[in-house]
């Protein structure tokens, strides 16, 4: 095998999916899957990669998480005025995907991204750890930077200036919300004749479709 060519080959055999087995909606099946991988105590459950596209065709990809899920959509925070914050502004939207090795699924999620509103952010902000405040607080996403230090030096002066730890939240910090129109459960399978099933929404309807792997 050539140094070049990294391949790690095995089986899938872990789990099974039937059309059987789905929920009637993607949201539950979704949450039911969330939950097995939660019960597994897999790592960042709920870490997810985020695909934007701008408005040259570029699509770029991160790994972000997952912070809410409810009947509207998938729900993050991030600086807005970041890559992807501009990525979105110019074509809001976007893919997710969930990918959960321990039990050989993935969840790719499909639809269109709307900023949340201001009051959610601040409910969410003010809920962190304090680090994390006023690392938020003092970064300015995807700016250039000198080096480490400046950034350390920033969350410093934010310290002295806010001693009771009450850092304001950045107005350009806030949440957005992907509002999904497709879903696709994967279960990988024996011999890779892995199990697809997509879910595509018709006049707020959901109907369900098995695809070959």
């Amino acid at each position: 095998m050539s140094d070049d060519l990294i391949e790690e080959r095995r089986d899938y055999s872990a789990n099974t999916l039937s059309a059987a087995e789905l929920a009637n909606t993607p949201l539950e099946q979704f949450r039911h899957w969330m939950k097995q991988a939660r019960a597994a105590k897999i790592l960042d459950a709920s870490a997810m990669a985020l695909a934007t596209a701008d408005s040259t065709g570029q699509p770029h990809v991160r790994i972000v998480l997952l912070k809410k899920v409810d009947d509207e959509g998938f729900s993050w925070y991030t600086y807005q005025q970041s890559d992807k914050g501009d990525q979105l502004a110019q074509n809001p939207q976007a893919s997710l995907l969930f990918y959960w090795r321990e039990l050989e699924r993935q969840v790719r999620i499909e639809g269109r991204v709307v900023r949340l509103d201001p009051t959610n952010a601040d409910e969410y902000f003010y809920s962190r750890p304090e680090g994390s405040r006023f690392s938020a607080a003092a970064s300015i996403q995807s700016a250039p930077v000198e080096n480490r230090a400046e950034l350390q030096a920033k969350v410093a002066a934010l310290h002295q200036q806010y001693p009771d730890g009450n850092v304001p939240r950045p107005d350009v910090w806030g949440g957005y919300q992907l509002q999904p129109t497709r879903f696709e459960f994967w279960q990988g399978r024996d011999d890779r004749l892995h199990d697809r099933f997509i879910y595509t929404k018709h006049d707020n309807a959901w109907t369900t479709q098995r695809l070959s792997p």
